[in-house]
């Protein structure tokens, strides 16, 4: 059953360049220093959390994603700063761990780790590794983070870097423990891996009916309770733009979605999105495009129907304008959560 009053809200962008309004890009400076901005608004109108991907390519602006929370730790008061997601796989455990100690320090406790093995692969590449080690990678180096997490001197050692004999690593946390989520796009192997470290799970849900993913939602509490670990209310993330006309937010959501899509279609053998396709996402499946009200109908039965603790909302796709992310954010804030908190309030009092 939905914890209405504990539920929580996020969004997160991946860093894509913000375009000027005559249709020209900004920097991928700009768009960063955009971000910041963002983050700002989502603070100042009580959003949960905001998290920031990274990449290595031309069309997103962040490879650095603590760098940038950093940046939004320092003129905000609430909101969580999370990754989505760091690539840990082509990463080293240690500096992760290090550089979000250091982010949680900064924040006064906000920081949120979100690991994830990358659907997007340029980093292996960059950072030296072949990718057909990329389970390993990510399995050896996850076991490598949780012994970090615990704080204590870890004597570890593998296959892909150097071993740790009874090494600390600093900062230390004030409250002990980094805040982690594995980001999880949909096998099996994924959730009862994150079950058995008792991670907290977010999946990755970016198109078909959120339905197919309640088998591994079940499976993720099942596997926890039968390694009797902790269970955690489970976080989704999925596409989506709002903006006060419907019509307006379908085309430009249309615009902007499929040229990202296709753009990163190229490299992964996806057909082009058709106009069919896109609005059979936007009315059944995992876009959730439309004015305030279509937007919390969905959002709101997508909670229900997986019994979620969180949703957050992926924006900026493609180029969208300053204006068209900062009104989203805004609609988002203060039309759409409070009303899906009111539609499923609704509906436990009707049951």
């Amino acid at each position: 059953m939905v914890d209405v009053n504990k539920l929580e809200f996020g969004i997160e962008t991946f860093g894509d360049i913000v375009a000027n309004e005559d249709g020209s890009l900004k920097s991928a400076a700009e768009s960063i220093r955009q971000i910041i901005h963002e983050g700002e608004i989502a603070d100042r109108h009580g959003i949960s959390v905001i998290g920031v991907g990274e990449h290595h390519r031309p069309d997103y602006s962040v490879s650095s994603p603590e760098t940038v929370l950093a940046a939004i730790a320092a003129v905000t008061k609430n909101i969580k700063l999370a990754t989505a997601v760091t690539v840990l796989s082509s990463d080293d455990p240690v500096r992760v761990y290090e550089r979000f100690a250091t982010l949680d320090g900064l924040s006064n406790g906000r920081a949120q780790v979100m690991l994830g093995r990358g659907s997007f692969t340029e980093s292996f590449p960059l950072f030296g590794y072949d990718l057909t080690d990329y389970d390993d990678l990510f399995n050896e180096k996850l076991e490598l983070y949780d012994q970090l997490r615990k704080e204590k001197p870890v004597t570890w050692s593998g296959k892909f870097r150097p071993a740790l004999k009874n090494q600390e690593v600093y900062p230390k946390t004030e409250h002990g423990e980094l805040e982690t989520y594995i980001g999880i796009g949909g096998s099996p192997e994924s959730i009862v891996r994150a079950a058995r470290f008792g991670y907290k799970v977010i999946i990755a849900i970016i198109g078909g009916q959120a339905d197919r993913f309640k088998p591994y939602i079940d499976l993720y509490h099942e596997a926890a309770k039968k390694l009797n670990m902790p269970e955690y209310p489970v976080a989704v993330h999925s596409h989506g733009f709002i903006a006060d006309d419907g019509d307006e937010a379908v085309e430009v959501a249309f615009k902007n979605i499929k040229a990202n899509f296709d753009r990163i279609g190229l490299t992964r053998g996806w057909a082009p999105m058709s106009r069919e396709q896109f609005d059979n996402e936007t009315k059944v499946g995992s876009f959730y495009v439309g004015d305030p009200e279509t937007v919390a109908q969905r959002i709101a039965r997508t909670i229900d129907l997986l019994d979620l603790g969180r949703f957050d909302l992926v924006y900026g796709a493609g180029n969208q304008t300053v204006a068209q992310r900062e009104r989203m954010i805004e609609l988002f804030a203060t039309k759409v959560i409070p009303r899906v908190k009111e539609i499923l309030k609704e509906k436990e009092a009707a049951k």
